[in-house]
């Protein structure tokens, strides 16, 4: 019993550090941010209707389900409508615990509202719900009632239960009042009929409590009255007490830096942000249409100067918790919208796993030129990486390794190389890459623009990679029939039956090599390939199939790929046609083929990622190859739906 005790006491000291209104429970690696709020604009049937954005650092926030209900209103509420949802993680850390104030106000105006919303969850995403009609459950406290608003939840830690509290206003009184009650261990209703737990001097809306250095703070939008009861100032203030259950001393002031003016505020929240002691202050400019924040350390003080939220939506009244980097993942793999940074693994053992979709088959990053070999069961996809959407030239600086056994369920490494790996590429451009294995080891060729093609090395497929020469394997010297600058890019491996290995390159004009037995030399003479029929632009790819030798290529600008073949490596090679037609919304294409489980696959890029994909932000797709009974192949139906899944 010493040791329940013990545990008690050294949990409530550990959340009274924290501030426990957003808990922190222990061995939490928190990376980022959860926003619930409801939308201020759009349809207007459709705003009040819970939705999700997310953000890495607390400033910078990212709708999640393009902005839409993650939960439609009429599945949770009586009146079809929902708004103020505050949201709670467990001290479980298993469980998380949502409120929403029961109101249809589009529909059913602002005369009355029936209660509120109870919603918990052990995933963030499935989430079981109750509706509390306080009128109807307790009738003869509240069977008068008028307004039932804005619930937040709070764990108090000596009762070991959670409060939930809300604003209340009775027909016939103009007061509202801040009443509680502990809600029952499922969190489906409460244990006992709600009672008064702070009645404001001029009463008080959209209450929240954070606890921090022996004090529960309680911020609320109040306001001030003259002798006749006419208010004339409002905006957020804050009480104290020493304990949750009161008595609450009011400090009459007003935090928010609007208060003295005509720009009305509300809905405030309090969130800590992650790894620092600084904590933000949110509110609603409701009739303005902005969410701004002030900053503070202790609660009391809060910077003078208002700061807005970047955002790509216009929240109304919503709270905040952290999040950790899975969590992340698990939102963004049902609703998409998560910032990358979230999802891209960092640390050397994370992994990002996710579903494809179709067609492109990552959407959570930009990525072009692939390459892509096959080891046993798993096939192994590299990528360049335009660094955002919306780009006007080609912005890449690092390259991105995936594997998949089904073509449909993927994994992402971290970020194994990156140009500034290679300390004399001075271009500092990461561009088209080709990885080959040979005797255990992993050597990535890369071009970097006008500095000439490298060589990393791994002792894995997703690395990590170091230079392998310190210096580049090939440069514009070694492309005698060139004379511009980005001569020297696009390298393409490719090892023949007996071991051999070949490297093609080249923009404009086509050039190939031996390598030797240590991969990172050049072994006799490059030569470049000639045919009728040629007009290569760049992106040279080589693989063999029944004794044929085919080389693929992109030609033309804006890009299409066209192929040849030939009998023997060295050629004669006979031009074969179009392979692939333009890709959609972008004047490149770069190509990887390869044989997987029994299937050929047409590995590509595109600019399809809505709304910023371009030629300079690109993105991979798969789609199926087939060949013809004479060898040629077949051309590549490009598809929105991508392959199916394999075995």
């Amino acid at each position: 019993m010493k040791s329940v005790k013990l545990f008690s006491s050294l949990l409530f000291l550990f959340l009274s550090a924290n501030g426990f209104s957003q808990l922190t429970p222990s061995g939490q690696n928190f990376a980022g941010y959860l926003f619930t709020y409801f939308e201020g604009s759009g349809e207007n049937n459709r705003q009040e209707q819970l939705r999700f954005a997310v953000s890495e650092n607390g400033i910078n926030w990212y709708a999640l389900n393009n902005n839409q209900p993650v939960i439609p209103s009429d599945k949770i509420s009586q009146t079809g409508g929902i708004r103020d949802p505050h949201i709670l993680r467990g001290t479980d850390n298993q469980n998380f615990y949502m409120t929403a104030t029961d109101m249809f106000t589009m529909k059913n105006g602002w005369d009355n509202n029936p209660g509120i919303i109870l919603m918990r969850s052990n995933n963030l995403l499935d989430w079981e719900h109750s509706v509390i009609d306080l009128a109807k459950l307790y009738p003869k406290k509240f069977g008068n009632v008028q307004w039932v608003w804005a619930p937040q939840t709070f764990y108090d830690a000596k009762a070991k239960k959670y409060l939930v509290y809300f604003t209340v206003r009775f027909h016939g009184n103009d007061k509202l009042d801040f009443y509680s009650a502990y809600a029952n261990k499922d969190f489906t209703g409460f244990e006992k009929e709600p009672a008064l737990m702070f009645s404001p001097k001029y009463g008080g809306i959209d209450g929240d409590i954070i606890y921090k250095d022996g004090l529960y703070h309680f911020f609320y939008k109040g306001n001030t009255k003259d002798e006749a009861g006419k208010e004339f100032k409002n905006g957020i203030q804050q009480a104290v007490s020493k304990s949750l259950r009161g008595p609450w001393k009011e400090d009459f002031k007003y935090l928010d830096v609007y208060a003295d003016t005509k720009t009305s505020v509300e809905g405030s929240s309090v969130f800590k942000l992650n790894n620092s002691n600084e904590y933000i202050l949110m509110y609603d400019l409701y009739s303005s249409g902005r969410y701004e924040f002030q900053r503070s350390t202790d609660l009391f003080s809060f910077t003078d100067k208002p700061e807005s939220f970047t955002k790509n939506f216009n929240p109304r009244h919503g709270s905040v918790i952290s999040i950790t980097k899975e969590e992340a993942r698990r939102l963004n793999e049902k609703w998409g919208g998560v910032p990358v940074s979230l999802l891209q693994p960092q640390a050397a053992g994370d992994r990002y796993h996710f579903i494809s979709k179709g067609n492109p088959i990552i959407t959570h990053h930009y990525t072009a030129d692939p390459a892509a070999i096959v080891e046993k069961d798993t096939l192994w996809l590299f990528a360049g990486h335009d660094s955002t959407g919306g780009q006007r030239g080609y912005k890449m600086k690092d390259w991105l390794v995936y594997s998949t056994t089904d073509l449909h369920r993927w994994t992402e490494y971290p970020v194994s190389m990156k140009i500034t790996d290679f300390t004399w590429a001075k271009s500092g451009d990461a561009f088209a890459g080709h990885v080959a294995k040979h005797n255990g080891k992993y050597y990535w060729y890369i071009s970097t623009n006008w500095s000439g093609i490298g060589v990393g090395v791994a002792d894995r497929p997703e690395g990590p990679y170091k230079d392998a020469l310190g210096k580049p394997l090939l440069t514009n010297k070694d492309c005698f029939a060139s004379t511009h600058s980005w001569a020297c890019i696009d390298p393409a491996i490719f090892t023949d039956d007996d071991g051999r290995a070949w490297i093609f390159w080249g923009n404009r004009e086509c050039y190939y090599a031996k390598l030797t037995e240590n991969m990172i030399e050049i072994d006799g003479e490059i030569k470049r390939i000639q045919f009728d029929g040629l007009d290569f632009t760049e992106a040279p790819w080589v693989h063999k199939r029944n004794g044929w030798y085919y080389l693929s290529y992109a030609t033309g600008f804006p890009e299409k790929i066209a192929y040849a073949m030939s009998r023997n490596i060295n050629g004669p090679w006979e031009y074969k046609g179009i392979l692939n037609e333009i890709a959609g919304n972008s004047n490149t294409n770069h190509q990887a083929i390869v044989d997987f489980k029994g299937g050929s696959y047409f590995i590509y890029h595109n600019g399809a990622i809505q709304t910023d994909g371009g030629s300079y932000s690109r993105s991979v797709c798969i789609d199926n190859l087939f060949y013809n009974t004479d060898g040629t192949i077949k051309c590549i139906q490009m598809t929105t739906e991508g392959v199916n899944p394999i075995k």
